[in-house]
């Protein structure tokens, strides 16, 4: 049996910024299901988003409001927004450093936005901040890493949450933050981890915890056309952004690039069921020669690995399971209708991203919320309780946590159906 002030299960930008944020007084766990660069945040290419300046404020407000179809919390937005240049400044002085262009940062766009504003480090943006903030992990004494230890349930008794256990360890902390990401594993194509399959979520429904808007999944427009792989090849849209266009099977562009996820991938979608094929094209020919491998080195060298030269030959893409915007609920804080457990990223649902995430602001939610619910706990810190417990031994298997999932998403998909 383990103690800690705070216990974080998750490894991604959301539990590391936390962890990073908290008190270092605090005696911290953190548990992670593999190792730690084994998150979807560390797969993260695109970009994170910034605030460029005040004219750019509401601009980037509604940009992320339209791409939710106003099923966003605006007050979480606009939290996420005014704290956005200080989340940046909080990587910097950590050691982050982005891509600049004549000695200034460079600025991506990406799809539903109406400026650039979007920093990225070439084109593995999240390998870019974690590999320096796992070193700055590594480096503080009260934080103490559990790697490979996947978290099986949590320790709940008489509606507060006391800890968590895996399958060989107790964690006992009266302050527990899931940071476990989504649920993309539990698809048969998907660009997450296989990993990265809902535990936190299927632990929260298991335990009474409140979810919101589970049903909303988003599928990314581009992601490489393969069988038999574990895990699909995304090409990051920032590729649109820089001028690379989709084509069918005749050689046409059929939509604009740069709208929205929900509707590039719906007009892909739409033109394969036309064409009859399984797949459509993204041509980054329009870059360049020179630029593609300088732009995007990673998924340059990764297609040519595939056999695939983007600079000459078009890219067969289908849209394919990305992100999960509904989750846990939560409030800015982080907190939960379960005394005792928070919920950071992913994991849970402040309301940033309403029906459809706008490109970068996933990695910006981590950081952002991560440390305002680390700023919350460094003041509001629940003690340790001595209680007397009965730990709940009945896992949740791969099916049964899949089924109850899956069982919520069908639920909520009927409730809103019946709203409309």
């Amino acid at each position: 049996m383990k103690k800690f002030d705070v216990l974080i299960v998750g490894s991604g930008l959301a539990g590391v910024s936390t962890a990073l944020e908290l008190s270092k007084d605090y005696k911290i766990g953190l548990v992670t299901k593999k190792n730690l660069e084994d998150s979807n945040s560390y797969l993260a290419q695109g970009g994170i988003n910034v605030l460029r300046d005040d004219d750019d404020r509401q601009v980037f407000i509604e940009d992320t409001m339209k791409a939710g179809h106003y099923k966003n919390d605006l007050k979480s937005v606009e939290t996420m927004v005014d704290k956005s240049q200080e989340a940046i400044e909080f990587l910097m002085d950590l050691g982050v450093e982005f891509t600049k262009k004549d000695g200034q940062l460079d600025y991506a766009r990406e799809g539903g936005h109406s400026a650039s504003r979007g920093l990225h480090i070439d084109d593995e943006i999240g390998k870019g901040i974690l590999d320096v903030l796992y070193k700055r992990l590594i480096e503080r004494s009260n934080i103490e890493i559990f790697e490979d230890t996947p978290i099986l349930d949590l320790i709940v008794k008489d509606g507060k949450c006391y800890g968590a256990r895996s399958r060989d360890e107790v964690f006992i902390s009266t302050n527990v933050v899931l940071a476990t990401g989504g649920l993309g594993g539990l698809f048969d194509k998907s660009t997450n981890f296989p990993h990265i399959s809902g535990d936190g979520l299927a632990m929260a429904i298991k335990n009474g915890v409140k979810i919101k808007d589970i049903s909303y999944i988003q599928f990314h427009p581009t992601s490489l056309y393969e069988e038999g792989v574990e895990r699909q090849l995304l090409i990051s849209e920032s590729a649109r952004g820089e001028g690379a266009v989709l084509l069918n099977h005749e050689d046409q562009r059929f939509t604009d690039e740069m709208k929205p996820r929900d509707i590039v991938a719906g007009a892909i979608k739409n033109e394969m069921e036309r064409e009859g094929v399984d797949f459509e094209y993204l041509s980054m020919k329009p870059l360049g020669e020179e630029r593609i491998p300088k732009r995007f080195p990673m998924i340059f060298d990764e297609l040519k690995a595939r056999g695939i030269d983007p600079r000459y030959e078009n890219i067969p893409i289908v849209p394919c399971q990305h992100y999960t915007m509904g989750g846990i609920e939560c409030d800015i804080e982080g907190r939960t209708n379960l005394e005792g457990l928070f919920v950071v990223g992913e994991a849970g649902n402040v309301g940033i991203h309403g029906s459809n995430r706008l490109a970068c602001n996933s990695l910006l939610e981590c950081l952002v919320f991560g440390r305002i619910l680390a700023d919350y706990l460094n003041e509001n810190k629940l003690e340790e309780k001595e209680i007397d417990f009965t730990i709940d031994t009945k896992d949740l298997d791969g099916e049964d946590k899949k089924k109850i999932i899956f069982e919520r998403i069908r639920e909520d998909e009927r409730a809103k159906a019946n709203l409309n």
